[in-house]
């Protein structure tokens, strides 16, 4: 019991810090874009991974935590996939409007789901689809304006959905599946997105900006927000690893739109941002969705936790308790973070 309440503490906790820390540096990142005219977002994002890298590998050698080795094949395809995700999603925000990228991120969940149902037999109940519908049209009627299409933005879009939601399936299955931790993920993995960010991020950059980074005159303040910027996507980037971890990808979505709605309201409150009935609509519909999910979620976990306790599903688990790679050479699996800008870290 002590350690289910320990277990039920630490969600709480990576959820809390996933959000404050998610909230933060939208807050951040949108005083350094828009106010400060930085708008090299990829190229940020890759220091933001290398900042998170080198803060582990100090937290590393302070002996905070054990590293532990795990295949390098699998690292760096996970590594390599995650970059790919965020430089996908970031062209898709340059060729689409911001009614078709918002749908782009309603999107991910379902797509999760089916990914999850077909190829990892999960099973998700009618109410947990309930939920979820509702809690996709809130957002939907919160965020969603203009749907502007074109055939590569379109074309973007899917691989977007398609590598974020198979990235965030295999952040939950790696972590679980070779019995390692959040941190310890992370710590492998970053110096392989970190990479592809760093060499493709100018590229990307100016091909949506239409400005070099490079060139980009660097005052004391933007520097300043960029260190400030850098500093909690290390809180962001541990995080999302770690709630993914401990609950699933779908959960983390489900978060995801929460800080869509506290982004809408923080930036009514402290930015001024045009706020209307349609908004506030929306982000109590969107409330309500993320509230049956918790219910529903909270009330099949102890109907599971229930059947787990009988001895013949733990022998069970035993034998189900197989390695990600088999052998590492017969099975392969690809591995997000992230969307608006307040997913670019």
């Amino acid at each position: 019991m002590g350690e289910l309440t320990g277990f039920q503490l630490g969600v709480i906790g990576a959820l809390f810090l996933s959000v404050a820390s998610s909230v933060s540096i939208v807050i951040c990142n949108k005083a350094l874009m828009s106010n400060l005219g930085f708008p090299f977002a990829t190229t940020l994002t890759s220091w933001h991974l290398v900042v998170t890298y080198c803060t582990l590998h100090v937290a590393h050698r302070l002996n905070f935590f054990e590293n532990k080795r795990i295949d390098m094949k699998t690292v760096i395809l996970f590594g390599i996939l995650n970059g790919v995700s965020i430089g996908f999603l970031n062209l898709s925000l340059g060729f689409n409007s911001i009614g078709f990228y918002q749908m782009t991120k309603l999107a991910i969940i379902p797509f999760t789901v089916l990914l999850e149902t077909l190829f990892l037999k999960k099973q998700f109940s009618q109410k947990i689809k309930l939920s979820l519908f509702v809690l996709l049209l809130g957002v939907g009627i919160a965020s969603v304006t203009d749907l502007q299409l074109n055939f590569v933005g379109t074309i973007l879009s899917l691989l977007a959905i398609a590598t974020t939601c198979v990235g965030q399936i295999l952040t939950n299955t790696i972590q679980k599946r070779l019995n390692v931790s959040s941190t310890q993920l992370l710590y492998q993995s970053a110096p392989f997105q970190a990479a592809i960010l760093f060499v493709t991020g100018p590229l990307v950059d100016q091909y949506l900006t239409k400005q070099n980074v490079f060139a980009f005159k660097y005052s004391p303040l933007v520097l300043g927000f960029i260190i400030l910027s850098c500093l909690i996507a290390v809180s962001v980037n541990f995080s999302t690893f770690l709630v993914i971890g401990k609950t699933s990808p779908v959960t983390y979505q489900v978060l995801g739109h929460l800080k869509t709605c506290l982004v809408l309201g923080f930036g009514y409150t402290l930015l001024h941002d045009p706020f209307t009935e349609r908004n506030i609509i929306g982000i109590l519909v969107a409330i309500l969705g993320m509230g049956l999910y918790s219910y529903f979620c909270t009330h099949e976990n102890k109907k599971k936790q229930m059947i787990d306790l009988s001895p013949g599903s733990q022998i069970k688990d035993k034998d189900s308790n197989t390695p990600l790679l088999g052998n590492q050479d017969k099975e392969n699996h690809f591995e997000v973070k992230k969307a608006t800008k307040d997913s670019l870290v």
